[in-house]
């Protein structure tokens, strides 16, 4: 008899807090809300941010956590507990391949550059083909409104097809991201 899948699910988010704790509420409602649903996280490692109160929550509601960290970043991002699983990769490009890989959803919580990155990264190979796993935008207090303006942009000024705007969900705050990602795990995407 086969095991049943417990869906992975990949978090980006900061290694800071932001300057609202609607950003620090929204990370430990959608890891508390992961834990529930009985999926696992995915996520960069360390205790830093946002991460760490996502990794948190997950752990707290009795999921797997798998951390996976640059070499570099090792000593600056402790683990967020004894339990979690950590892979340390030689540079970030691997740590964001293992990610895409060992996720079956991605969700983008507010956070700086390397989470800009991580979405663009899935999002772009999501156009290219290369997976169609669900992405979910958490758009925590507006945080995300200049970044769905400006994929709109995008298409608008004929630099890409709309369809670049249905390779992702915005989400108003954690609880209808739980929504959107159960119902895309739910009814996958065919190729």
């Amino acid at each position: 008899m086969e095991k049943p899948h417990h869906p992975a699910i990949c978090v980006f988010c900061g290694a800071s807090f932001g300057n609202h704790p609607k950003f620090r509420d929204a990370a430990a409602a959608l890891g508390a809300g992961m834990a529930r649903k009985g999926y696992s996280l995915v996520y960069g490692g360390g205790t830093p941010g946002l991460m760490g109160v996502v990794a948190k929550a997950v752990q707290d509601g009795g999921q797997s956590v798998q951390g996976i960290i640059p070499a570099f970043l090792q000593n600056l991002e402790p683990p967020v507990s004894a339990e979690e699983k950590l892979i340390v990769t030689p540079h970030i490009q691997e740590r964001k391949a293992l990610m895409l890989q060992m996720s079956d959803a991605f969700v983008v919580l507010p956070g700086g550059l390397g989470t800009f990155d991580e979405f663009f990264e899935v999002a772009t190979e999501a156009q290219l083909g290369v997976h169609k796993k669900p992405i979910i935008v958490v758009n925590v207090n507006g945080y995300y409104n200049a970044l769905d303006a400006m994929l709109h942009s995008i298409v608008e000024t004929g630099f890409a097809k709309d369809t670049i705007l249905k390779l992702y969900h915005l989400a108003d705050g954690a609880e209808d991201a739980l929504k959107i990602l159960e119902e895309a795990l739910a009814h996958p995407v065919k190729a």
